[in-house]
């Protein structure tokens, strides 16, 4: 039976834990990550994830000192323009178009969107190079066992690792958070996401679009160019049982649909991916520290897809948790740091998981009366500047 001892046990290899194991080697701490499934790296393959994150400013310039964006920056597509389509009224096609321009608030875009399989891929790449980092895909965390001086943690293999401190990135159903007690609270909304990309004849002109009517919002967000034409990625989210009707569609019918949701902002769409299903939830822990533990991304809080805040939360808290480290490494993983980080983060998480469930639900009205209603709501944001100002900010990180 092997035995590891490390500084940090990353639970979990997804987008998240990658970038938190490359953060804290970074940083100079000796770092093993773990994942029981392989990262798929490859765009069209079974299991690929066919969503895409945009990293905000903040987010940007943390994978930037991480190492990391040098390998991302030339596969990125930036986001100049976060644009609104209301398209609720009787009729499906828009009637209300608000456009939020990063000009207003930076000499920046709002952000850069890349694709999953692609961060898998390049991230898994990057952890490679490293000398303190270990990545061992097709193993898992199974059990915790914690000291107020260390943890030790079992692996699926039967080998154990002592450590300093547990970070959780192993998602919404997270084994560590499990093993340490600790509980969540849960919306579920009935909502499902479909997740894939197309091809446009009219170029997106990096704006990132959506498109408001019933059951959540149609999102288009840009992409580079695939197979010389303008590309999107799409999250689409409707009611769970319309999501797997869309779903189980052949090619010819689902392109008519998306066609129709999209109220051909960029001309007739064209399916240029697999099509992927996601549950969409609400989910928050109850806190985001334990004794050796810090919960971090979807192990502490998952929220739906809207104004690009799931990821860059989760950068968020692997910001304060690293800069806790490194200003005091020798009390790395006590209780004082992970208190702090809890503070820190586990209000400012609450408070924006509660204004995505708002725009959630707004997003989703499916009576008349009350899609005029958001409708005016949209219009008495933009129409005050200094309030659409704050919006935008506050979508970038900033704490209002």
């Amino acid at each position: 039976m092997q035995t590891y001892d490390v500084d940090i046990l990353v639970s979990g290899g997804g987008v998240a834990g990658l970038t938190a194991a490359a953060m804290f080697g970074q940083a100079g701490f000796s770092v093993l990550c773990v994942d029981p499934t392989p990262p798929v790296t490859e765009r069209d393959v079974q299991g690929s994830d066919m969503r895409t994150t945009a990293f905000l400013q903040p987010s940007q310039a943390l994978l930037d000192e991480a190492g990391v964006w040098a390998r991302l920056a030339d596969e990125a597509a930036p986001l100049q323009i976060m644009r609104i389509v209301d398209a609720g009224g009787v009729e499906a096609e828009p009637r209300i178009v608000k456009d939020f321009n990063a000009s207003d608030i930076s000499d920046k875009p709002f952000g850069w969107n890349l694709p999953n399989w692609l961060l898998r891929r390049e991230l898994t790449a990057h952890l490679k190079a490293m000398e303190n980092v270990t990545f061992r895909p097709g193993t898992g965390t199974t059990t915790l066992f914690t000291r107020t001086s260390m943890a030790k943690v079992g692996l699926s293999d039967g080998s154990t690792v002592t450590c300093k401190l547990v970070v959780a990135a192993d998602g919404r159903n997270s084994p560590m958070r499990e093993a340490a007690g600790i509980k969540v609270k849960t919306t579920r909304y009935g909502q499902k996401a479909l997740a894939f990309a197309v091809t446009h004849p009219i170029p997106h002109e990096n704006v990132s679009t959506e498109v408001h009517r019933s059951g959540g919002p149609f999102t288009l967000v840009p992409l580079p160019d695939y197979n010389g034409l303008p590309s999107s990625a799409i999250v689409w989210m409707e009611q769970g049982p319309e999501v797997q009707r869309l779903a189980d569609l052949p090619e010819a019918e689902f392109e008519a649909a998306m066609n129709e949701r999209s109220c051909q902002l960029f001309g007739p769409l064209k399916l240029a991916s697999r099509r992927t299903v996601w549950p969409i939830i609400n989910q928050v822990a109850e806190r985001m520290d334990g004794e050796r533990i810090a919960l971090v991304a979807e192990a502490a809080h998952v929220v739906p897809p809207i104004g690009a805040q799931g990821l860059n939360m989760s950068l968020g808290d692997m910001r304060v948790l690293r800069d806790l480290a490194v200003a005091r490494p020798e009390g790395l993983g006590d209780a004082k740091m992970l208190a702090e980080f809890n503070r820190q983060r586990h209000r400012e998480v609450q408070v924006r998981a509660a204004g995505i469930d708002v725009l959630n639900r707004a997003s989703m009205m499916s009576s008349q009366t009350m899609r005029n209603l958001r409708a005016t709501g949209l219009n008495a944001i933009y129409s005050l500047a200094p309030v659409r100002k704050l919006m935008m900010q506050m979508g970038l990180g900033a704490r209002g």
